[in-house]
């Protein structure tokens, strides 16, 4: 018995070796004509192996791409549309744009500093208002979720004040996060999880 591991690998083994060698066998098709038709047929039936597919011309694009591929772009025949080029097939994807430079407060992290960085730049009004009460909302949540001990709004918003360099300067009192207790139970919450996570499995 001949296994699959043992057969040419299929570049696109969602379709199958029946398919597979359907293209193989268009490609051997010498009459132009016929060669044609024997492509349309296979594009038909590729289609329909996913009737949830809809007609559109991104789904066709993407059969008439798939049988390029299949053929190893060696299929001579009239595309209805222009297909991907080898070239551009087999080219490495662009490079993920990552992000540079430290974070100042890795509790907080990037999002709350982006965060900080719009609201002062938004004029004073209610909208800019709202942003920096949920600003400092969620460090709060962030400074609970890395430290076991309380913290104070105060600090919360000494914080918030660095981080602006000053265009954010919150009154003690002005805006109230949470009651204490509420820190204390959100602790032992947190405590429990991380020990549940760190148990080991025997």
């Amino acid at each position: 018995m001949e296994y699959n591991t043992k057969k040419k690998q299929l570049p696109l083994p969602e379709y199958g070796r029946a398919v597979q060698k359907m293209v193989d066998h268009a490609l051997t098709i010498e009459d132009r004509t016929e060669r044609q038709q024997c492509a349309e047929t296979i594009v038909s039936i590729m289609g329909g192996m996913f009737p949830t597919a809809k007609e559109t011309p991104e789904a066709i694009q993407k059969l008439w791409d798939h049988i390029a591929i299949m053929s190893d772009f060696k299929l001579d025949v009239d595309f209805p549309c222009e297909v991907i080029q080898k070239e551009k097939f087999n080219a490495p994807p662009a490079p993920i744009p990552y992000l540079k430079g430290e974070v100042k407060n890795r509790h907080y992290g990037r999002f709350v500093e982006n965060m900080i960085a719009i609201a002062c730049e938004m004029e004073e009004g209610d909208e800019r208002s709202k942003l920096i009460e949920l600003i400092t909302v969620q460090m709060k949540k962030d400074y609970l979720a890395w430290n076991k001990d309380t913290v104070d709004d105060k600090r919360i918003f000494d914080d918030l004040r660095e981080y602006s360099n000053g265009k954010i300067d919150i009154a003690e009192g002005e805006i109230r996060l949470s009651h204490p207790q509420q820190n204390a139970s959100y602790n032992r919450n947190n405590a429990k999880r991380k020990k549940v996570f760190n148990k080991k499995k025997y």
